[in-house]
């Protein structure tokens, strides 16, 4: 991995999962790609994570054959746009065969990182995954992920996490189980391994965002283990605010001090706005349509669309996102995107 890159994962970075913006023929809107990924640069993300459950898994069915071309259109626009390093993230999944090659697609439109989603191999051994993710990390550096089970993932105890660490090429790890012990497991796994200097934590704990990126984790002498950044669908939405708050964070951690009330109070009302977007009251059903149905209300699609139709808002999650809207208008970023979107939407 460049070694400028490598800096900035590891010092902590805004990282949105890019969604899929999608014509109601649900073919892909490139206009609208384009202009998402160009939201976020602006918006001062440090980097892109694509082809992930955001993204939706459904992109690499052979008749929907979107893979390349979503992959390919996100780091094209991010090098003709940004013009500064960003590191671009991408979602590998499947069974070793699929996801080297995947990796190996990625690796050749210029990829930095590999996401390694384990989801689907719950038979696999501990021994066997790690093989797994060593076969990636020969193509691409890795990022380890939690995935939750309700999406997709699989428990993953601490025992994987602490074999995990000895493979070199793991440079980082995606945290996303919604679980606080199993978020504990991967924490105290990095600081058991002695690589906390090196492996960057990310948290995709949607509904423990700040409260992740504040905690010192210590399970003894030493400097604590802590979260960098984040890389999560909720900062796919509302992107500006989070690369404010994200700085916030950083800042507090950097200087050792106690965060303020009013931060600890953001850290409540960002869960409970992301309940309502990633419907929470449905087991998470709705979590892309959520993410879709802000996007469409903010300009960026047309329709909240995915590529399997029967993925839709949940019943009274669109009265759900209403309400958080008019409870914490301070957590969006309507206003500036208002005025940016033409230019974003242009050729």
């Amino acid at each position: 991995m460049r070694s400028d890159l490598a800096t900035l994962l590891r010092g902590g970075l805004v990282i949105p999962a890019h969604p899929l913006a999608l014509t109601a023929n649900r073919r892909l809107d490139e206009r609208r790609q384009r202009a998402l990924t160009r939201y976020y640069l602006d918006a001062g993300v440090g980097g892109l994570a694509v082809g992930v459950h955001t993204t939706q898994f459904g992109i690499r069915d052979p008749s929907v054959g979107l893979l390349e071309p979503v992959l390919a259109l996100a780091h094209e626009v991010s090098a003709a746009w940004a013009d500064r390093p960003v590191v671009h993230v991408a979602g590998v999944v499947g069974e070793t065969r699929q996801a080297t090659a995947e990796t190996g697609l990625a690796q050749r439109l210029g990829y930095d990182v590999a996401l390694v989603s384990l989801g689907g191999l719950g038979a696999w051994t501990t021994p066997q995954l790690v093989e797994h993710v060593r076969a990636v990390a020969e193509i691409l550096p890795v990022m380890g992920f939690y995935l939750q089970p309700a999406v997709g993932g699989r428990d993953l105890p601490y025992a994987f996490w602490r074999a995990l660490l000895e493979v070199e090429g793991v440079v980082a790890i995606k945290v996303a189980p919604f679980d606080r012990h199993r978020t504990q497991d991967v924490v105290r796994a990095v600081w058991d391994a002695g690589r906390a200097s090196d492996v960057a934590l990310y948290t995709g704990n949607d509904d423990h965002i700040l409260l992740d990126l504040l905690t010192p984790y210590q399970f003894g002498d030493g400097p604590p283990v802590r979260f960098v950044g984040g890389l999560l669908g909720q900062w796919a939405v509302w992107t500006r605010k989070a690369v404010e708050l994200h700085a916030e964070c950083r800042t507090i951690v950097q200087a050792g001090t106690a965060p303020p009330p009013a931060l600890l109070t953001a850290a409540a009302q960002l869960t409970e706005a992301n309940a309502a977007i990633f419907d929470a009251a449905h087991g998470f059903a709705g979590c892309l349509p959520g993410i879709h149905e802000v996007l469409r209300r903010q300009g960026f699609l047309t329709g909240g669309w995915c590529v399997d139709p029967t993925e839709q808002l949940s019943p009274g999650q669109s009265d759900e996102i209403d309400r958080v809207l008019r409870a914490y208008p301070h957590l969006t970023d309507d206003a500036w995107v208002a005025e940016h979107l033409d230019r974003w939407l242009s050729p």
